[in-house]
């Protein structure tokens, strides 16, 4: 009988820990898949912005046909962004068609013709909305990303939460802080 009790601590000890890495991978799982869902949201803004583009660089190109350098730097941004493979990559190619798009409406601006056209302001209107959804898509992202990175490497879970396939995550950061320190103007 004397032997009774150490091993009912024993067995109670391995369940405490079974049922604490039980929870805790299962809410690795539940944090992976929100950082995914956000990387998504994320996506599908981007994605959104880059069909709009076109349509808004045809609008200004028939006012502004001279301004080629700028619609190729928009063209060359919007491919970046599409063809970006993570969150470094989409940091970078963020930095880019924030820059462009600052020239493109700059270029807008000085033709009060198409400052009064409808179609542009459509475009740039849903342009804006498209950048306010980024930002909060991207801050979303971020928020998870913190919550996982956190939760892998706080003690006791970093013992063992590399072992079980979790690492850590990229922040979606743009690396041209400059280019978005001003977001673009729009003037309608």
């Amino acid at each position: 009988m004397e032997w009774l009790i150490p091993v009912l601590i024993v067995v109670a000890l391995i369940v405490i820990a079974g049922i604490y890495l039980w929870a805790t991978y299962n809410s690795l799982v539940q944090l992976n898949v929100r950082v995914d869902e956000a990387w998504s949201d994320i996506t599908v803004q981007l994605k959104r912005r880059a069909d709009l583009l076109p349509n808004l660089i045809e609008a200004v190109k028939g006012y502004a046909a001279h301004e080629k350098a700028v619609f190729e730097n928009v063209t060359r941004a919007r491919a970046e962004t599409l063809s970006a493979a993570g969150p470094a990559d989409a940091g970078v190619a963020e930095g880019h068609m924030q820059q462009a798009l600052k020239s493109l409406f700059a270029v807008a601006e000085a033709y009060p013709q198409l400052q009064a056209s409808q179609n542009f302001l459509q475009l740039q209107q849903s342009i804006v909305d498209t950048e306010d959804k980024i930002q909060a898509s991207r801050r979303f992202y971020n928020g998870g990303v913190r919550e996982l990175n956190t939760k892998i490497k706080v003690f006791p879970n970093n013992m063992f939460a590399r072992n079980l396939g979790f690492h850590e995550r990229e922040f979606f950061e743009v690396i041209d802080g400059a280019a978005i320190s001003e977001p673009p103007r729009v003037q309608f």
